[in-house]
């Protein structure tokens, strides 16, 4: 029994043992213009943790790394983290990938995370992140609406202003366009960016015109804006200054939001509604005009029929003239004049018959009517326009144009129906080789043979490599910093990306010489085992110099030599080493 029990805990600390690696959010919904942490936490201390691309995401902080270890009741128990602050550069269902660390030799992974990023959100400002030094700072994106009640087709404009007052703005990015879901819209273009003096909610301030869009209402009832988010790149002041007494300044990035806006639309009434009405709002003035009203024998005119005025012009049709039987009309030509500023959409547009008689005689076009919507007024309006005569003067009468039908047989040609269909067919005998006595026979009747050695050779060989562990750290660790070194200089042109490869691959040489843990990687243990293995002093001191330096680096500003320097650096200080090393 007293077996069993000891069988049984053993295996219950095998089980407490494993190694768990996870990731962890604060929100798996957030908006556009907020920011989440990730916590990717582990129960051992892992090697190597590879940081997943966050594609979709930009890190404001981070990795930042906590470690706490204890001792309670006889049990120890570890736990590592790397944190990040992420912000999301784009709406959607955004995946996080897995980041890896390694492990006695495996590698272990954390499960993909996935966030919605949902439009902005309306959020208090955290005092704390305001910048230092400065005390009444502004940065605000404002959607200005010209009307939140409009007509059915009643133009409204919205105008986007970025104010902003000690902070200075170094350039914008749309994170989320504005949809106008139910609305003809259009842009105003603005041919430059320029600042003005405003004020906002009674400070004085800076601000530019970002954004100019008309807006026509298709829909009746509470529409909403979707809101323009900018992803802002500014300069913030802070309390410490230079060497001359000059503020230094922080580059930062901050996104800002409109809000969504909703307009409430009105329908048009019902009341006196004209039976032609074909949604047309503004001010117009409608004409009729024929090209000639008086036409010989096989010619034709053209009835212009047209609106001018403001309005909604692009969005309504305009009547069709009916024309007695004798007239042939055409299908029309359409065309537009339009011009469309804040005010609205002005102009004329026109549909152009062609119409050709087939009899002499005098004909009336009916009058036209065409109506719409006073704004000013609030009330409908209907223009009536004259009656219009044609008069041909010669042709055929109407009434000698009687239709006579005549009878015609339909002759089917006669058609070679089967033609493609050969009559005479040439048979090839298909050569057939045997497969017994064949080469390939022989070859898969041997293969067998010469294989079987070679797996049962293979297998020995693996088990012999597999026996020497500690050999194989050694080999893996090696492996590892010439393929982070190597990585290294990949990302040449990328400073933070070039030091932590960098520092990974000295790290990685470390183990595979001093067969050391990452726990045990201080200056001082350093410096004494590779003094310990005859390695020159100026050297260590070099290798100490190099990894110090590191995480400083991708902090501080490098240019590309000095990026070429340290990766030089490093070549020669590895190879110095394991020249020296016993």
């Amino acid at each position: 029994m007293k077996r069993y029990l000891i069988l049984l805990l053993i295996s219950f600390q095998g089980l407490m043992a494993q190694v768990q690696f996870e990731a962890k959010v604060t929100k798996n919904t957030l908006g556009l213009n907020e920011r989440l942490r990730i916590d990717f936490i582990m129960n051992v201390d892992g090697d190597n943790f590879d940081q997943p691309a966050f594609e979709g995401f930009r890190i404001t902080a981070g990795p930042s790394q906590q470690v706490s270890q204890s001792w309670v009741n006889g049990r120890s128990s570890f736990q590592k983290a790397y944190s990040y602050i992420l912000q999301p550069l784009q709406k959607g269902t955004l995946t996080i990938k897995p980041a890896s660390i390694e492990y006695n030799g495996q590698v272990y992974k954390t499960a993909p995370i996935k966030i919605t990023v949902t439009n902005a959100v309306a959020q208090e400002r955290d005092p704390n992140d305001r910048p230092q030094g400065s005390s009444n700072e502004l940065l605000n994106l404002v959607a200005e609406i010209s009307k939140t009640n409009p007509y059915l087709n009643e133009p409204i404009t919205v105008v986007y202003k970025l104010y902003f007052n000690n902070i200075g703005v170094t350039g914008f990015k749309e994170l989320a366009k504005p949809k106008y879901n139910d609305f003809w819209n259009q842009n105003i273009d603005i041919k430059q960016l320029s600042v003005q003096e405003g004020t906002f909610q009674g400070q004085r301030c800076y601000y530019v015109v970002l954004k100019k869009t008309i807006l026509y209402p298709q829909k009746s009832g509470k529409l909403t804006i979707e809101p323009l988010s900018l992803d802002i790149g500014v300069q913030l002041p802070t309390n410490r200054r230079d060497m001359f007494g000059q503020m230094i300044i922080t580059d930062d990035n901050k996104v800002v939001s409109a809000g969504a806006k909703v307009i409430n639309v009105r329908p048009l009434p019902e009341t006196n509604k004209p039976e032609g009405f074909t949604g047309a709002v503004g001010k117009f003035n409608f004409t009729v005009t024929p090209t000639k009203t008086t036409l010989k024998n096989g010619e034709g005119l053209d009835l212009i029929v047209s609106a001018t005025g403001t309005g909604n012009m692009k969005l309504f049709t305009l009547p069709k003239p009916v024309v007695p039987n004798a007239l042939e009309m055409y299908d029309p030509v359409h065309d537009e004049n339009i011009t469309t500023s804040l005010s609205g959409m002005s102009g004329k547009i026109t549909d152009k018959y062609t119409i050709v008689p087939q009899y002499k005689g005098k004909y009336a076009i009916k009058p036209m009517q065409f109506s719409y919507f006073d704004l000013s007024s609030g009330s409908y309006r209907t223009i009536t326009t004259k009656e219009i005569m044609i008069d041909v003067l010669d042709g055929p009468m109407q009434a000698e144009a009687a239709a006579t039908a005549n009878a015609s047989k339909n002759v089917t040609p006669k058609t070679e129906q089967f033609k493609y269909i050969k009559l005479k067919t040439t048979l090839t005998a298909i050569d057939k080789n045997d497969f017994y006595g064949s080469n390939l026979y022989y070859m898969l009747f041997f293969a067998p043979f010469i294989i079987l050695p070679i797996i049962v050779l293979a297998k020995k060989r693996k088990e012999a490599i597999d026996g020497d562990v500690t050999g194989n750290r050694i080999r893996m660790n090696n492996k590892l910093a010439k393929k982070y070194l190597s990585e290294a200089k990949k990302h040449l042109n990328n400073k933070e990306a070039f030091y932590i490869a960098l520092e990974k691959a000295m790290h990685n040489f470390l183990k595979a010489k001093l067969h050391i843990e990452t726990s045990e990687m201080s200056k001082d243990n350093i410096r004494e085992l590779l003094l310990s293995r005859n390695a020159n002093p100026e050297s260590v001191q070099n290798f100490i110099s190099l990894t110090e330096n590191c995480e400083f680096a991708r902090y501080a500003p490098a240019s590309s030599a000095s990026i070429q320097q340290d990766y030089e650096k490093a070549v020669l200080i590895i190879s110095e080493l394991e020249k020296q090393i016993v």
